[in-house]
């Protein structure tokens, strides 16, 4: 006798025989189901490439000469290379109150690097000046004031504060040092967007600023007289895209790096400083800029009176990146 299933004609079998076949065929069902379901989560995300890495850069003391990278770390709290770190370093007043390109627009002259274990310095008209990376533990910890935040940072020694308050000449300074065990600042206490665990040390308020070649070329191409990428000091550059569509990625992957857009850059008086001479203009490019890259209304809250130029980002997985490296924008759908 036999049973039928639609137009598959199959012997009868034994009871215990069919429990145990009807069993297999359920387990094979829910793998096939579990599979189809692992199928749409893992279709459910998209890399789409924008671009490429044009090029990198660190910034290890706050307002002063970036450093071009070929390759750099990106950790929660921005890019680091080596001993050196971004916007580790800061100059301050005796007070405490740091002190940037914003005040004192020759910072920008001071070029850093470093090598066997030593942060060193060179501007115009000094003698080159090397200093510990790691300052001695004996060393004063001081506290310090980044736009309305307090932070803690080990004070570098005489040396350096009279080599930076020699070349500035206006008041004394100190620099310090941000070490990794010091509490950092926490980003959603300079602006709303950002998550509770987003947190730097000097940086201004977020890890990483993404720029790209097109936004920079389409800004020269409004100008009587052209600048360039240093007076908006990225940490990443990208070609490949379109003018200001960085400010439209939301999530990113570079190498196995993936990165989180939180909000526009609001450009401030520091542009304005002249890179290859430190001579503040209060002008340009900030006029420009205010020409055609103002927030939406909306935002008025968040940019306040600035134009915006760049991205920020917050790193949501650790790794390393390097020039040349594809960039995808994250699609989540």
């Amino acid at each position: 006798m036999a049973a039928s299933l639609g137009r598959l004609s199959m012997p009868a079998l034994p009871s215990s025989r069919l429990a145990l076949f009807c069993a297999s065929v359920a387990v094979v069902g829910l793998g096939a189901a579990a599979a189809w379901r692992w199928g749409r989560r893992r279709a459910r995300r998209e890399l789409v490439r924008v671009g490429a890495v044009s090029s990198l850069a660190i910034y290890p003391v706050k307002s002063c000469q970036g450093l071009p990278l070929e390759s750099a770390e990106l950790t929660k709290l921005g890019v680091r290379s080596g001993d050196l770190r971004d916007r580790f370093w800061l100059v301050i007043k005796e007070d405490g109150h740091m002190v940037t390109a914003r005040q004192e627009p020759r910072l920008v002259l001071v070029s850093v690097n470093c090598e066997n274990g030593l942060l060193i310095l060179n501007a115009p008209e000094m003698k080159e000046l090397s200093i510990p990376i790691t300052a001695p533990k004996n060393n004063p910890v001081k506290t310090c004031r980044v736009f309305g935040l307090d932070i803690q940072g080990r004070d570098c020694g005489d040396e350096v504060a009279h080599w930076f308050t020699t070349f500035l000449k206006s008041e004394p300074y100190r620099l310090v040092h941000y070490e990794t065990d010091m509490a950092p600042r926490k980003c959603e206490k300079i602006h709303k967007p950002f998550q509770p665990n987003d947190e730097v040390p000097y940086s201004d308020c977020a890890p990483l600023l993404i720029i790209s070649d097109a936004s920079m070329e389409d800004l020269n191409s409004r100008m009587e007289k052209k600048i360039n990428m240093r007076h908006f000091r990225p940490n990443i550059t990208v070609s490949g895209c379109g003018a200001y569509e960085e400010d439209t990625w939301g999530k990113v992957m570079i190498g196995d790096v993936e990165l989180r857009e939180v909000m526009a850059c609001g450009r401030c008086l520091l542009t304005t400083v002249d890179p290859e001479n430190g001579i503040i203009d209060r002008k340009e490019p900030l006029e420009t800029l205010k020409s055609y890259r103002m927030c939406d209304p909306a935002d008025k809250h968040l940019y306040k009176s600035a134009p915006l130029f760049g991205s920020f980002f917050t790193v949501s997985k650790l790794g390393t990146i390097k020039v040349g490296d594809p960039v995808y924008k994250i699609i989540e759908c």
